[in-house]
């Protein structure tokens, strides 16, 4: 859903001049039909990653590999019939490995083109390097200067022998930058993330606010139905465009997963206290929570810390 969220100004940006079909999987169907209901759309496979209670997210992904590597060729095996039937003549794929053509311009989306993995380093980033360079040229949604950056080392394009657009932080939110800050939220939560993780926050944070007497807002991130509930907190299984923006510029803070499209949403509506706690095991949310701290201001909590009085 990040990767959906952090399209919808570039695909606002394309309409302006050009007929845009957008590829959609199952999870951002609902997202992409709410932003964008009069555009085609083609359903693509679904890379279908699970995470787990207990491994961590680097190893649980390395055994999903194989299976991924076949999604991959299945996609860019369906990519080439939709070239030939819509005459397409540019693919822009935010972190869609299989959508690139050797027919037409392909643009690669992302901000990882320096992993930072805790095991295999070398050989997590030269198969990263392997299937970027596929494409014809890639766009970083950050800023150049590496001082200046929201993504910190990630995005770090030295091994990266194609050519490197930094377009700047990409948000769906960023055309409503001049909401009121009334600040009548004490707490917004946004839940994101893969299962099961993002039940197990939500249980963990419902649980830890169970007695408190702050005004909470809670967007779940999903429409499964929720198990645990809280007098008085105002619940929202998704929320898009202007009443996610106004809720997070109504409120005094914020707790969210360290997802890099998540950052950039709060860092374009210029909110500052912050509580991240990054998805355990998942490298990338942990070293994103730990660069905020040290250059945001962002609080960092771990998951398996939260309880009653910490928050």
């Amino acid at each position: 859903m990040g990767h959906a969220s952090r399209c919808v100004p570039i695909i606002e940006s394309l309409c302006e001049h050009n007929s845009v079909i957008l590829g959609i999987s199952e999870v951002n169907a609902g997202f992409f039909e709410w932003h964008f209901p009069q555009l085609q759309k083609v359903q693509l496979p679904s890379y279908g990653i699970r995470y787990s209670k207990h491994w961590p997210v680097f190893f649980k992904l390395l055994l999903q590999i194989p299976r991924l590597f076949a999604m991959v060729q299945k996609e860019n095996a369906l990519l080439k019939g939709l070239i030939k039937k819509h005459g397409i003549d540019l693919v822009i794929s935010d972190s869609r490995f299989g959508c690139y053509s050797k027919q037409v311009k392909s643009v690669f989306i992302t901000h990882q083109l320096n992993l930072q993995v805790p095991y295999f380093t070398r050989m997590a980033r030269a198969l990263n390097r392997s299937r970027i360079k596929r494409f014809t040229e890639v766009w970083v949604p950050d800023v150049e200067p590496p001082e200046q950056r929201l993504s910190g080392k990630l995005s770090d394009a030295s091994e990266i022998h194609l050519p490197v657009f930094f377009i700047g932080p990409q948000s769906a939110l960023q055309n409503f930058k001049t909401l009121d800050k009334i600040q009548a939220i004490d707490t917004l939560i946004l839940l994101s993330g893969v299962e099961p993780q993002r039940t197990l926050l939500e249980e963990k944070l419902l649980n830890a606010l169970e007695a408190t007497s702050q005004k909470i807002v809670l967007v779940r991130g999903t429409e499964k139905k929720s198990q645990v509930q809280i007098k008085g907190m105002k619940v929202y299984n998704l929320a898009y465009g202007k009443t996610l923006a106004e809720l997070i510029a109504n409120s005094n803070r914020v707790i969210c997963r360290s997802g890099y499209s998540t950052l950039m949403d709060l860092q374009v509506l210029g909110k500052k206290n912050i509580v991240l706690i990054p998805t355990p095991g998942q490298s990338e949310q942990e070293y994103l929570a730990d660069y905020w701290s040290q250059h945001f201001q962002a609080k960092v909590l771990k998951q398996e810390n939260i309880k009653k009085g910490v928050l």
